[in-house]
């Protein structure tokens, strides 16, 4: 079920009303229709895929009670094995198993080697990536002694299964997630309006910005030999915008409907397009990834304690990892890649924290220096976003030259001209909402808050207005639904 669909505009309100209205109070029923719900929120697409989040459930359950319970270390570290061999045996075959038996027969037959073997043709289930990493983290904590396991199966099975951030997170943390199906629910007013605000502000970046920015963003990617370079670097430049517009869309709505139900999950975007550096730029983007990369494998494998080759090694696997995450390509490895390439300055002259707050925190406008870093931070992600949205390496690196060729210099000459004229007005507007709302958690959070409310619900009605006025008459999918 999609957020942006008529489907889920009759399920949202439907669980709403039972959840508060039927069941206030009674917490053990609110959580078993949290799962019910989350069930048929994620059967919707397939219902056959609800058998491996149920299998993990009841796995990773089952073997946190048993760590728990085990005084032997040797049995406790063979549980977690398990645990980790399940969940990433399960990500693995669905994700990467075609990947890797192309890969060994290209290998084999570089050598002179011809290995015969069948791909699979697997359906990759929806969101798998990251409930995969939600359970592996209350497994982690456990072996860990960082937290208690829960003995309530109910409310851990909604916990792994909690439908506003199933399918592409924020990838929440069982220290912080879990424990709120623990403690009795009542419904807070100023929590839902917050809520409702950041779900219509998600549902403005989804609809009217990435939807319109993929239009050209998709045209230029598959005419891209056709195309000047200018109009090149300008479909990279949408696709920027659209996968901004997307993801952090979702995430706004995910987190916006979870307060609706009385649920705090954690920020996933923090206006990353305004960064002055490539670290802070990883520091604000999909920070629910990037922080468990950090706590679960960049700090096991020795962190930044070590000397020099220990942290440009570890920062390598960091970035070499979270790109193989996006999915089984090598140009997410590539992309991958180059941001820890472009990460390496910073950490060896050991400025990669130098940017902690947000950027002219105490002044309306940037001074030149800032505007000129935030300007050079941004084309170097949109040039990385190429190999991110290219259909192999070898279109990436046909992107790259066309857009480093003598036809940059000439005007884009396409079809689209209108529809990037308007969707460019759309992200002035995007911009200017998003650079006056960037002290806050989201776009609308801190806009209109001191207006006059005629003026407050003017603007509301018109970022309806716009919604509707963009909303396509076929439901277009979320790019992250396919890592």
């Amino acid at each position: 079920m999609l957020f942006n669909s008529i489907d889920f505009a009759i399920f949202l309100p439907i669980v709403f009303v039972i959840y508060w209205f039927v069941l206030q109070g009674r917490l053990r029923l609110q959580n078993l229709l949290i799962v019910v719900a989350s069930y048929v929120f994620y059967g919707w697409w397939d219902p056959r895929f609800l058998a491996l989040i149920v299998f993990s459930t009841v796995v990773d359950y089952f073997i946190g009670l048993s760590m728990a319970q085990s005084q032997r270390a040797g049995l406790r570290k063979l549980l977690l094995w398990v645990s980790l061999g399940v969940n990433l045996g399960l990500l693995g075959f669905f994700k990467y198993y075609n990947f890797f038996l192309e890969n060994f027969q290209a290998a084999f037959s570089f050598l002179g080697y011809e290995m015969s073997a069948s791909s699979l043709q697997v359906v990759l289930p929806v969101g798998i990536s990251f409930y995969t990493f939600q359970t592996l983290s209350y497994s982690i904590d456990i072996y860990r002694g960082k937290l208690e396991p829960r003995r309530d199966f109910i409310a851990f099975s909604a916990f792994v299964s909690f439908f506003p951030q199933l399918v592409a997170g924020p990838i929440e943390r069982a220290s912080n997630l879990l424990p709120q199906f623990q403690y009795p629910r009542s419904f807070n007013y100023s929590l839902a309006v917050d809520g409702l605000r950041q779900i219509l502000w998600g549902l403005f970046k989804k609809v009217v910005i990435a939807d319109n920015c993929a239009i050209i963003a998709n045209y230029m990617f598959a005419h891209s030999a056709e195309m000047e370079g200018s109009g090149l670097l300008l479909g990279a430049i949408f696709f920027a915008f659209q996968i901004y517009g997307d993801f952090s869309g979702y995430s706004d709505i995910a987190i916006g409907v979870a307060r609706l139900f009385g649920f705090q999950l954690m920020r996933n975007f923090a206006f990353p397009y305004f960064s002055r550096d490539i670290a802070e730029f990883w520091r604000r983007w999909h920070i629910s990834l990037s922080t468990w990369f950090r706590d679960y494998l960049y700090i096991p494998l020795g962190g930044s304690r070590g000397g020099t080759g220990m942290k440009v090694r570890n920062t390598f696997i960091i970035f070499v990892v979270s790109g193989f995450w996006h999915g089984a390509n090598w140009t997410f490895i590539i992309w991958g890649l180059l941001n820890a390439l472009y990460f390496l300055p910073l950490l060896l002259s050991e400025n990669n924290r130098r940017h902690i707050e947000i950027v002219a925190r105490d002044r309306k406008w940037p001074t030149i220096r800032e505007s000129a870093l935030m300007l050079n931070t941004f084309i170097l992600t949109v040039l990385a976003w190429i190999f991110f949205r290219a259909d192999s390496l070898s279109h990436a690196l046909e992107y790259l030259s066309g857009i480093f060729s003598r036809s940059f210099f000439r005007w884009p000459d396409f079809e689209l001209i209108e529809s990037m004229a308007t969707s460019s007005l759309l992200l002035v507007f995007f911009l200017i909402v998003e650079w006056f709302g960037r002290k806050g958690q989201y776009g609308l959070d801190r806009i209109g808050s001191s207006w006059p409310r005629a003026y407050r619900w003017g603007f509301y009605v018109f970022v309806i207005f716009l919604i509707g006025m963009y909303l396509p008459s076929k439901t277009t999918p979320f790019i992250y639904f396919q890592f």
